[in-house]
């Protein structure tokens, strides 16, 4: 077994530091754009005069950002070649956004809001796998020009991980002699609404509550769809809204993937998300643990340094121990995640990626907050990341799957309900 890193990947890793340090860090410094980045970052950001929406020079620096990546050929570098990337595995993606993140806060990579120079869009891995023939000749353009950005409509107000217990409903109906869909129903912290031109519309078209199958997804124009509210967050600026799809009707074409089988379509979507957040959050840990060291070294309470007492060295010992352990599974079940065919992932590792991924949402919490500690007032106050970083990690606690349902699903593997280990103990 060889645990070292690819040699491309090491190489490249070493061009995206030095394109971060002649492109992105000077970018981040023009004008006063480190107000986005400094003590002054969450007034900086929102708008909060605008129902606390991103405010519009915050999103036109990482639109700038994202567009000198691009030019570099960093940006797509995850999406398929056919697509015009440069088909980065999963393994790959893990490792970079892992080192990205381990760099600290900055425009290279901010993860309130998944902007990357190397970007991190599921969403085109999900265009590949599922859309239509149909519908690659007609969003396939769009999309590579980013004309298409689709938010992810699956949780409802009444409706978090029960989603197979979702209440939007969609019916057929022909309209003008074209077969479709009447939809109605709300949805709940979809991201993205204020920019997004479609929104992935989940609705149970057959069956029963509870069951996998049955629900359909639908690509749904986003002036279809009406905002009712924008949800304040722990961390703002906020593009979380609530949101009602009333009396709309999209034709057979908007379906996206298969009718009936949706939630394998929503499946695959949080598999990539999922491990790939977790390498972020792994990476964000690590910059807590050392930036704590470092401070522990220099700083001399009582006429000696902070990081002579056990105090101080044993808790880091801990977390540094776990950011080991962690990276290891991490890079494994990326590795297996593009060792096998993409829609096995969930037969096969789901259980993995839950592991990986609720694991490392847990430890950056426990990084952050022990940072904090560590730097006493300091590591309170917004003059370091270590708030913004908690503020941040922390939804992914809850987002995506909770850690509850993500530990049930390993549970689920681990008793044999679901699985490889299911024909182990299908006589029990």
């Amino acid at each position: 077994m060889d645990f070292a890193v690819p040699q491309d990947i090491a190489d490249y890793l070493v061009e995206l530091d030095a394109f971060i340090e002649a492109k992105i860090k000077p970018l981040e410094n023009k004008d006063d754009n480190i107000r986005f980045f400094d003590h002054r970052r969450e007034h900086a950001r929102t708008d909060w005069d605008n129902n606390g929406l991103p405010r519009h020079e915050w999103e036109a620096l990482l639109g700038e950002a994202r567009k000198v990546a691009d030019e570099a050929g960093h940006l797509r570098y995850a999406w398929p070649v056919e697509m015009g990337g440069k088909g980065g595995s999963n393994l790959a993606m893990a490792i970079i956004r892992e080192h990205l993140a381990a760099r600290g806060l900055g425009l290279h990579n901010d993860l309130q809001n998944e902007h990357s120079i190397v970007g991190n869009n599921p969403f085109v891995l999900m265009f590949k796998e599922f859309a239509t023939n149909a519908q690659y000749e007609m969003y396939a353009d769009k999309l590579l020009k980013g004309e298409i950005r689709a938010a992810f409509g699956l949780t409802e107000p009444n409706h978090g991980s029960d989603a197979t217990f979702m209440e939007t409903r969609a019916v057929r109906e022909e309209k003008d002699g074209v077969a479709g869909w009447r939809i109605n129903g709300e949805k709940m912290w979809t991201t993205g609404m204020h920019v997004v031109s479609h929104v992935m519309v989940f609705a149970r078209t057959s069956g029963e509550d509870g069951d996998a199958a049955g629900i359909t997804v639908f690509l749904v124009p986003a002036d279809q769809v009406k905002i009712e509210e924008w949800m304040w967050t722990f961390n703002m600026p906020t593009d979380h809204p609530r949101i009602s799809i009333t009396d709309v009707w999209v034709p057979d074409e908007a379906i996206w993937g298969v009718e009936g089988r949706g939630l394998g379509l929503g499946q695959s979507f949080v598999h990539q998300n999922r491990i790939r957040q977790a390498a972020s959050s792994l990476g964000a840990a690590v910059y807590c643990i050392e930036e704590s060291v470092r401070y522990a070294r220099v700083r001399k309470p009582f006429g000696k340094p902070l990081s002579d007492n056990q105090a101080i060295q044993w808790p880091l010992v801990e977390l540094s121990t776990q950011c080991e352990m962690l990276r290891l599974l991490i890079r494994k079940t990326a590795w297996q995640m593009d060792n096998m065919p993409h829609k096995e992932v969930e037969r096969q590792i789901s259980d993995k990626v839950s592991m990986c991924n609720y694991w490392a949402n847990r430890l950056v919490c426990e990084a952050a907050d022990r940072a904090m500690q560590v730097h006493g007032g300091i590591g309170y106050s917004r003059h370091k990341a270590f708030e913004h970083i908690y503020r941040h990690h922390r939804r992914y606690r809850i987002t995506e799957g909770s850690e509850e349902i993500q530990i049930r699903k390993v549970a689920a593997f681990l008793f044999g309900y679901m699985g490889p280990r299911r024909a182990e103990f299908k006589d029990l």
